[in-house]
């Protein structure tokens, strides 16, 4: 055995492969590469192993590593017990073609991987420790798997400690104890006695971990247990001890790990070194794993990764060494985020005194920047009340401020905090001053709490907006998905800390030191993610859509969401009764087709009155054996002339209106206000088109009477009108540059009706027929829509549909090409852009499962001009303040912004002047970043409500 005693102590990480494969498929949400293959838990493996790895040469990281995973097949312990993890379900299907891939993974790190015949991969790391700290070598072994933590010695100085990677946490003799109330000497025998359900040890029926604990505790062993249970006391437990005996022993070498596996591969071959870039980033661009590739300092982008200076030597150094950037046109590329320290919450500290503040402003302002979030007691900003604010002002360096912490009974013991006001005019410098950087994620949330409080935050950055314009289409944005995809981290959830249900508190009465492990949490992971996401967005030309679109729009929004619209109760009321009354009438009709009286809103007992009683083809069972009755299905069966399937949708339609907006607008009126206050998302669709919640107003139709009545209840104060201002079929306008269609170009221009001059096209006449049939191709092609979804909407056979296809393309061959060209660019890179270079990723456009692929195929050719549409009209929102303050019309507010849509409030005396300003902000929206050669057109109308102005 080599002789390790003169040289420093080696530190050897054993990882649990196969824990980390599940810990990170669960972790993640469903990822495809390029291919179309399943790559979620292989992103977060990779991401893992990068973490490992990156610890090279700090405090307490690796010199040595492996991987050790579990070969396929049974062990000895099946022979010993053939039912031994019988009862483990078949991995996921789109986890089992990851398992190769995962292996290459590996390779691909330059990292040795174990996998051993009937042995599994916990006896190999067994047997690797043993060898090692025979050597006096540290051992880490990366799992939070129980069984494992039977190698780590009973003794403060053991050399042997685990890691679990999810939670940062270090696992040692006393923790063990902590967790099972007894020592790692004795873990084996508590699984003994209490079994394991995930691996079908059997244990003793009826023993759980507080009884195994008493027993071991009193008994010292599961020898000593089964020895002593002839004479204990006579009870069920006593008689299951005897009876199971044998069982429990069984078990016993079960759960032994055998540590004497011969070693294939020595210990000294696991040195770990620098990670050789020849297997990693062509790995890594197969897969598409940008953020793992920007950190080895490569381009992504394939335009620039062309313009890469031939010959450039290049190498991945893990750990505190910076790899050498790639150059890309002259500029530095994929510098790497500063070395961070592992996240502990238990580090955070909880601000109570003034002069404790003043030192973390203090240091906020020799930084430059500060990483900002707010805790309140509700979702609704404009209506959450305050309970404090955390800063983060370098990772790993956060803190909590409480502010209105205590018990909701007024006799309640309230807790030390620093005081409101002092603390908010504090706060307030902070946040106003220019020089400092303010960071958050979704910062307009923040903005419209502290506006109630008279503070504006700026200058900002938002990692959430950073990250939607990265990555849009790839995964969520939140901050909790962002912090185990870039992180590898697991927040703590606001759940754990508030209870659920019943027993949930307000947030102001969880106790301070759990208040300031989660809220400071907040701040400092948004703090690391900047760093990770700030470094990406010059190198993936992200910087251009941010800085001149989205960023300058959350304020705005903020600014929209406390403003509110108001709302005439009475109005809702009064369609609330009438739609209540329609339905009642359409419910009488219905049931006397029927023939009998049952639930229209059930959809188990209207499959059965379709599909059994009345006899109807087209029934399809779900899985959870019902009959089928959702749109599609009711709308095809309306479409062959079936009376009740299309009562049944208007009258679906009218329950969801009544529930959706006549009833709930009612209970969303502010009592402050008199106003709702909708809630607008940046990131909630990856095109970057705004969402609404809270109450939803993009989803009240727009075409219709009904959503013309429902709009007739949004009103202006007395004195002021509503002002409408529309874009005029923008995105056919947008279409037409785009794909540089000169007829649509020159229709435009000169001011023709776009829908007449295609029906003219493609039928050879205009009539009411002809130039409705064009109106629905004109917006459908956009849509990427098929012959099928054509014939559906037109109510026409799939050959005629198909033959309007072939039609409209030989009549515009340029938005033919434009969608050719724009599918072959996806397929390369993966992303569509927008105008003003704002990315949507298509993860499945190469898919092998035709629905995902073709889905995928419809939204990328409406990416670019559905995304144009929404970048131009952000724009125009950021400007129009400024524009009507400039023309004296300060006064004027932009409420609203619904599609295509702003909606504003103002003093009917001012409505010419503003009209003016209102449409030169709209129609000059785009430039000067980018020309349009068709012109926007916009329409503008007035009135006392929202549907009036229309």
């Amino acid at each position: 055995m080599p002789d390790d005693s003169e040289t420093p102590q080696k530190h050897l990480y054993l990882v649990d492969g196969s824990a980390f494969i599940f810990r990170a498929y669960y972790s993640l949400p469903p990822l495809t590469n390029p291919e179309g293959t399943p790559v979620g838990a292989i992103l977060g493996y990779s991401n893992m192993l990068w973490k490992l790895a990156d610890d090279l040469h700090a405090a307490d990281g690796p010199t040595h590593m492996a991987v050790i995973l579990d070969k396929a097949g049974t062990s000895f312990r099946n022979d010993i017990y053939d039912q031994y993890k019988a009862n483990r379900p078949e991995a996921p299907e789109d986890l089992k073609p990851q398992f190769p891939i995962i292996r290459d993974a590996t390779r691909a790190f330059s990292l040795p991987m174990v996998e051993e015949e009937n042995v599994e991969a916990d006896d190999m790391i067994a047997s690797y420790t043993k060898e090692a700290v025979a050597r006096g070598w540290k051992v880490t072994i990366v799992s939070s798997d129980k069984d494992l933590m039977q190698l780590i010695e009973p003794k403060e100085d053991s050399l042997v400690d685990m890691l679990d990677t999810m939670k940062d946490k270090r696992i040692g003799a006393a923790e063990v104890e902590e967790k099972f109330g007894v020592g790692p000497q004795l873990v084996g025998d508590m699984l003994s006695l209490m079994g394991d359900s995930s691996d079908n040890i059997p244990g003793v029926p009826g023993i759980g971990p507080k009884t195994a604990e008493k027993l071991l505790t009193e008994y010292g062993s599961l020898e000593g247990v089964l020895a002593a249970a002839p004479e204990m006391k006579k009870s069920k437990m006593q008689e299951r001890l005897v009876e199971f005996a044998d069982m429990a022993r069984l078990s016993r070498v079960l759960v032994t790990l055998k540590d004497d596996c011969p070693l294939p591969i020595a210990l000294d071959d696991m040195e770990l070194q620098t990670i050789p870039e020849g297997p990693l980033v062509p790995f890594l661009e197969k897969h598409g794993f940008k953020a793992l590739l920007k950190r080895v300092g490569q381009v992504t982008d394939t335009d620039a990764a062309n313009k890469a200076i031939a010959g450039q030597p290049r190498a991945t150094t893990i750990g505190n060494a910076a790899a050498p950037a790639v150059t890309v046109s002259g500029a530095p590329m994929a510098a790497r985020p500063p070395k961070m320290p592992p996240i502990d919450p238990a580090a955070y500290e909880c601000v109570t005194t003034l002069d404790a503040l003043g030192r973390w402003i203090a240091e906020a302002r020799a930084e430059g920047l500060v990483a900002f979030d707010t805790e309140t007691d509700s979702l609704e900003a404009v209506t959450a009340n305050l309970a404090g604010f955390s800063l983060a002002v370098r990772p790993g360096q956060a803190c909590y401020v409480p502010l209105s912490h205590g018990g909701s009974d007024m006799f309640a013991e309230k807790a030390d905090q620093v005081p409101f006001d002092e603390a908010m005019a504090m706060l307030k410098d902070l946040l106003e001053d220019d020089s400092i950087l303010k960071i958050g994620q979704n910062l307009k949330y923040d903005m419209s709490v502290l506006v109630q409080h008279g503070i504006t935050i700026a200058p900002i950055d938002d990692t959430m907006v950073m990250s939607f314009n990265l990555d849009a289409g790839e995964h969520g944005h939140g901050m909790d998905e962002l912090a185990k995809l870039h992180l590898g981290h697991e927040c703590i959830s606001y759940k754990s800390v508030t209870g659920t249900g019943k027993s949930q508190i307000r947030f102001a009465e969880v106790p301070l030191s759990e208040a300031t492990k989660y809220a400071a949490e907040d701040a400092d992971v948004t703090l690391r993610l900047w760093h990770h996401l700030k470094l990406r967005m010059a190198p993936e030309r992200a910087v251009r859509i941010y800085e001149l679109t989205d960023r300058p729009v959350i304020q705005v929004l903020s600014k929209m969401e406390c403003r509110g619209i108001k709302v005439d109760r009475a109005v809702l009321a009064r369609l609330s009764g009438e739609f209540a009354e329609q339905m009642q009438s359409l419910e009488s009709e219905i049931h006397q087709i029927a023939g009998e009286p049952f639930t229209i809103g059930s959809p188990k007992q209207l499959g059965e009155i379709l599909f059994e009683k009345m006899g109807y083809k087209g029934k399809r069972k779900g899985k959870s054996g019902q009959y089928s009755t959702d749109v599609t299905i009711l709308e095809d069966m309306a479409g062959q002339g079936i009376e009740i399937a299309r009562k049944v949708l208007d009258w679906r339609q009218l329950a969801k209106l009544k529930s959706t907006y006549t009833d709930a607008l009612q209970e969303q009126i502010n009592p402050n206000t008199g106003r709702v206050h909708t809630s607008y998302g940046l990131v909630g669709a990856q095109t970057g088109r705004l969402s609404s919640t809270d109450p939803n107003l993009q989803n009240i139709p727009i075409r219709t009477e009904i959503g013309r009545q429902i709009r007739d209840a949004f009103v202006a104060e007395p004195g002021n009108v509503i002002l409408a201002a529309d874009y005029s079929q923008i995105e056919l306008r947008l279409a037409a540059h785009i794909a540089d269609v000169a007829q649509l170009r020159d229709a435009f221009a000169a001011g023709e009706d776009i829908h007449n001059r295609t029906a003219q096209e493609l039928f050879g006449e205009v009539n009411r027929d002809t130039r409705g049939r064009a109106k629905t191709i004109n917006f459908a092609i956009l849509y990427g829509i098929s012959r099928w979804g054509l014939a559906k909407r037109l109510e026409v056979e799939p050959d005629e549909a198909q033959a309007m296809i072939d039609a409209y393309f030989k009549s515009f061959p340029g938005i033919s090409a434009y969608i050719q060209e724009t599918l072959a660019s996806v397929r390369e890179k993966g992303y569509s852009e927008t105008l003003f270079g704002r990315k949507t990723w298509f993860p499945r456009i190469n898919s092998k499962n035709q629905a995902e692929r073709q889905g995928s195929e419809r939204a990328a050719i409406n990416a670019p001009i559905q995304g144009t549409s929404a970048d131009i009209i952000k724009r125009a929102m950021a400007r129009m303040d400024d524009a009507l303050a400039k023309a004296g019309l300060a006064h004027v507010k932009m409420l609203l912004q619904v599609h295509d849509e702003l909606v504003f409030e103002l003093p009917e005396s001012d409505v010419a002047a503003a009209s003016e300003v209102i449409r030169n902000v709209m129609m000059g929206a785009a430039e000067p970043a980018v020309t349009i050669s068709v012109p926007l057109g916009v329409d503008i109308g007035t009135g006392k409500s929202w549907g009036e102005a229309h």
